[in-house]
């Protein structure tokens, strides 16, 4: 019988959401901002709306009757973009504070203020 390998590392929590506002702060897209659409917590890497965008060539197939380029946006490192504070609209870094019962909320290193979960 095959034993199922198990990754005892844990993939680490990123501190950044699927539906973030972002800023990119390296890069070919520097200072452009958007929101996050996927999050690869295994990969580091988040996609974000706009950023990053790439064009794959494809061959006609039964799916897509006429093939052609398709524009899709490809991941970025998650240490490439920061998050922007929704109070004050400025790119922030992030820390977790637990509240009473165990609740975990995002607070904004510059301003202090509590960053809300994205919908």
């Amino acid at each position: 019988m095959a034993t199922k390998k198990t990754n005892s590392a844990r993939a680490p929590k990123l501190g950044i959401m699927k539906g973030d506002r972002v800023r990119v702060i390296r890069g070919n897209q520097r200072d452009t901002e958007g929101t996050v659409t996927r999050v690869l917590r295994d990969k580091q890497k988040v996609v974000v709306q706009g950023v990053n965008l790439r064009k794959k060539h494809t061959r006609p197939s039964p799916t897509n009757q006429e093939g052609g380029i398709i524009s899709f946006e490809a991941p970025i490192h998650v240490s490439n973009v920061m998050l922007i504070d929704p109070t004050s609209g400025e790119p922030t870094r992030v820390k977790a504070r637990v509240e009473k019962g165990g609740v975990t909320e995002r607070i904004s290193v510059k301003s202090g203020n509590p960053i809300p979960r994205p919908h």
